[in-house]
């Protein structure tokens, strides 16, 4: 009974820990993603950079929680010769559920600027 008790604690913190590390990628993987689209967004030719954080800020919403998107920046810059619209999120690191601290998990998505705002450049 006793090396049940001990055996079955250990095999459930276990299972937390890995369920935990589940979440935290799935959350990482959702806002690369997002940082992408609004990056992408954010680059059309008739579009700024600000509307790419905006976009940002409505998927990480609609994904996961208002919590995710409170820092958001958006700005041009260039990457290889080439201008970039490169959107930045920090965001909490899950750390219960989706309860996170901090802004530590930091991603950045790219998007490459095409059409009119390319030929004023």
């Amino acid at each position: 009974m006793v090396d049940f008790a001990l055996v079955a604690a250990l095999l459930t913190l276990v299972l937390t820990a890995v369920l935990q590390l589940a979440v935290v990628l799935h959350v990482r993987a959702t806002v690369v993603d997002c940082a992408a689209e609004g990056a992408r967004f954010g680059a059309l030719g008739d579009r700024t950079p600000a509307d790419g954080a905006e976009r940002t800020r409505q998927l990480v919403t609609a994904a996961l929680s208002p919590a995710y998107a409170r820092d958001v920046e958006a700005r041009t810059t260039g990457v290889g010769g080439r201008r970039v619209v490169e959107v930045r999120v920090a965001a909490p690191l899950p750390v219960a559920g989706l309860l996170g601290v901090g802004d530590v998990l930091e991603v950045r998505g790219r998007g490459l600027v095409v059409g009119a705002a390319e030929d004023a450049g």
